[in-house]
């Protein structure tokens, strides 16, 4: 007789049993490999079971720390990459053959791995005991995140050979991620984000699919190794029912589009970063709270239950997180997983009509959005013609209409903003993390010796050997293993598929976008424009910047929507720019403002940069310029002392009120 309870958890064997957690990791790395060896090494003493790393940017758009567009920027966000020496000091005593590693990269991921199987060759580790994951989702770069280098196409080619050579070298690595994280973080809605993460697997499976080089049974696996990387907003239980659909809908297109017949390769398998675009430079405090929230939609139900977790802090909204703020995500995690009763039930969920008809609706609306991407030619196509930016575009511009309007609340931002200032931002470092600039300048002394040691014969050998697979369709991935070992740089190895392959810049989806706004304040705006227009004759001009290596231009974006909202002409022409090329563009156009979007922490370089441009240009005195990022404000006064008439921050996003000051600068 069955005596089994319908609310507990048992074994094959009957016995009764709870989940083990999921895997807690915490995303790190900054300055140089050696700090981020040591804080590796700390976060896994405290129960870290993965490692979750970031590298800069420099390393995410393929330049070596020594290229005058990276020396901004280094170590900034991430761990800088050179060589293969940089990987030696990052892993020192951490054994690679019983980690769990996920690599935050895209356009290098082919090489980032390469240096990683041949440091485990080093350290005499299988490649089958290799286990991991690269993002190398290079779709959801050219929508939102930007560090892409090469065009579609090529890019793709470039994730199919990953595939290719994983399966039957590495076939425990992920060899990419689907990563919708960044969509949401974009400003996409739950149905953008589940149509255009299945849309972007559609198009890899397509791509692996047409170059035809595995049999049926490989192609099971290979569909086994795709794996996603999602976000999980305040909405938690329309999030929970995000996950739900998700795992609904990728069962359902295995099965059904790729006829894969073993289910274990149909299962919907995840890693989480919750989100990151909700929390507040304002009562920032508030944010561990927001944190915990968003974890329950991708932990409360068991059948949609994340495969590993990783929080933001606290203070993101303002910095990089400090070891103690990334020990507090960690703790916020161990919390939820031991002190609760999460995981010893079934789904909590099953048998809701509720979440059932959520969920349905979801799904409904995201199989639409899908078809439409496939009718336009698939995912690619959608990146080339612009829709799924505008379509992203749109989506934020609407977010941030209801935000400025007090239609959608967020807490200490546009409702209950007045509270006693946080004992948390008092320490001596005000709460945030620095960089130390001359442990940054270790990494290109370490360059520098690299370079000096190596066989130069054996390097252009390398180097060769991969521009002729490149040339030649072959798979690029053992020669880039061959490079890794030769010692050549991140640098060099972009470089040379940048020969091959040119590079690429797509639609900044700004065009025809518009904000929902319309108040008193929007009329105030522009009447103080309209009264410029007839003093001056010409509508003020703001050129929209979005300098160095730093690709996330959502506020860029919104501010350019704002200007035109406003009543300015607006030039915008997407991220990475040089300083020089901003200036100019400002010179030439007769430009009455430049506005200088940055998140990366390099300001007060692009800053140095800008104004030495305008100096050059003898327009210093009649160009203002304004800042806006992510900013301490302890940096503020030494931005203001170089000539920087503003600076913007997070806590500033009243639209508007941003555009009432710009016009009064350039009126004065």
């Amino acid at each position: 007789m069955d005596n089994k309870q319908s609310h507990t958890l048992y074994t094959e064997t009957g016995e009764v049993t709870k989940d083990k957690p999921w895997i807690f990791r915490t995303y790190a790395g900054h300055t140089n490999a050696k700090s981020s060896n040591e804080l590796f090494r700390k976060n896994l003493s405290k129960g870290q079971t993965g490692l979750s790393i970031a590298f800069d940017l420099p390393t995410q758009c393929g330049y070596s720390s020594n290229h005058p567009i990276a020396k901004p920027e280094v170590g900034k966000v991430g761990v800088p990459i050179n060589s293969l020496d940089d990987f030696r000091i990052l892993f020192e005593q951490i054994p690679l053959g019983e980690m769990n590693t996920s690599m935050t990269i895209n356009a290098t991921s082919m090489w980032l791995l390469s240096l990683y199987i041949a440091l485990a060759e080093e350290q005499n580790v299988p490649r089958d005991k290799l286990e991991g994951t690269t993002q190398n989702d290079i779709i959801k770069e050219y929508l939102a995140r930007g560090t892409y280098i090469f065009p579609p196409n090529e890019s793709i080619r470039m994730i199919v050979d990953m595939y290719e050579y994983c399966l039957r070298n590495v076939p425990k690595w992920n060899p990419s991620n689907i990563c919708s994280y960044h969509l949401q973080e974009a400003g996409a809605t739950p149905v953008q984000e589940l149509a255009f993460a299945l849309a972007t697997a559609i198009g890899i499976l397509d791509a692996i699919k047409e170059r035809n080089c595995f049999n049926e049974e490989e192609f099971e696996k290979c569909v086994g190794r795709i794996s996603f990387f999602v976000n999980a907003g305040m909405r938690f239980v329309e999030e929970m029912s995000k996950m739900r659909a998700f795992t609904e809908m990728w069962e359902e297109i295995t099965r059904d589009r790729y006829k894969v017949k073993n289910p274990k390769y149909r299962i919907f398998r995840y890693g989480v970063q919750v989100n990151s675009l909700g929390l507040t430079e304002e009562q920032p405090e508030n944010n561990a709270w927001r944190i915990i929230l968003e974890s329950l939609g991708v932990t409360l139900s068991r059948k949609a239950r994340c495969r590993a977790l990783q929080l933001p802090a606290w203070n993101e909204a303002m910095s990089l997180p400090r070891p103690w703020d990334q020990q507090w995500s960690l703790r916020l995690q161990q919390i939820l997983a031991y002190e609760s009763d999460l995981l010893e039930y079934p789904d909590i969920f099953d048998g809701s009509k509720v979440i059932e008809g959520k969920v349905n609706e979801l799904k409904t609306s995201a199989y639409t959005e899908i078809q439409k991407i496939l009718d336009m030619g698939g995912a690619i196509k959608a990146i080339e013609n612009g829709y799924l930016k505008s379509q992203l575009v749109k989506s934020q511009s609407e977010r941030m209409s209801r935000i400025n309007s007090g239609e959608q609340v967020i807490v200490g931002k546009n409702k209950w903003t007045e509270g006693i200032k946080s004992p948390l931002m008092t320490d001596t470092d005000g709460g945030i993390f620095k960089i130390d600039l001359a442990s940054a300048e270790l990494t290109q002394k370490n360059l520098e010796a690299s370079l000096a040691k190596r066989d130069e014969a054996k390097a252009k050998a390398a180097l060769d050997k991969l521009k002729h697979a490149a040339k030649n369709n072959e798979n690029m991935f053992p020669a880039s293993i061959e490079c890794a070992k030769a010692g050549i740089t991140t640098g060099e190895w972009s470089d040379a598929l940048r020969e091959i392959f040119g590079t690429y810049q797509p639609s900044t989806g700004v065009e025809g976008q518009i904000l929902k706004i319309e108040n008193e304040k929007v009329n105030e705006v522009r009447a103080k424009v309209e009264k410029f227009v007839s003093l001056k004759g010409h509508r003020p001009k703001i050129v929209v910047g979005k300098p160095g290596l730093d690709g996330h231009s959502n506020g860029a974006e919104m501010i350019a929507i704002s200007a035109k909202h406003a009543g300015f002409d607006v030039i915008y022409s997407g991220i990475r720019l040089t300083p020089e090329e901003i200036v100019q563009s400002a010179v030439e156009e007769n430009a009455d403002i430049i506005g200088i979007s940055i998140l990366s922490g390099s300001h007060k370089e692009i800053a140095d940069g800008i104004m030495k441009e305008l100096v050059h240009y003898k327009a210093k005195d009649h160009i203002p310029v304004v800042f806006g990022g992510i900013i301490p404000e302890s940096d503020f006064s030494g931005l203001k002392s170089i000539g920087i008439k503003e600076i913007f921050t997070p806590k500033d996003f009243d639209l508007m009120t941003i555009m009432g000051k710009i016009i009064d600068i350039i009126s004065k």
